[in-house]
């Protein structure tokens, strides 16, 4: 038998980041063009960029800095010689 569906009487607010609010501060992270991540620092938002990156390198993982509206991309260095 079903359960009646019960309906709270209040309901629980919703904390959504929306995309289409433009920056002013601090420094996004942007995966394969979606803006993903809010960070107050350089440090944190390259931190995540690099570890995304490793754990998925075919993504294309920028750093959005808001302040100067430029983008970074975040690239893997295997330290291996190139090919020539």
């Amino acid at each position: 038998m079903k359960r009646p569906l019960t309906i709270p009487d209040e309901p629980q607010p919703r904390n959504i980041t929306r995309a289409d609010l433009v920056m002013t501060e601090g420094f996004g992270l942007e995966v394969d063009g979606r803006m993903k991540t809010i960070f107050p620092t350089l440090a944190a938002a390259q931190k995540s960029a690099l570890d995304i990156k490793t754990k998925y390198p075919m993504l294309q993982v920028k750093v959005y800095d808001a302040a100067k509206k430029t983008r970074a991309l975040t690239r893997i260095f295997t330290g291996l010689p190139s090919q020539t």
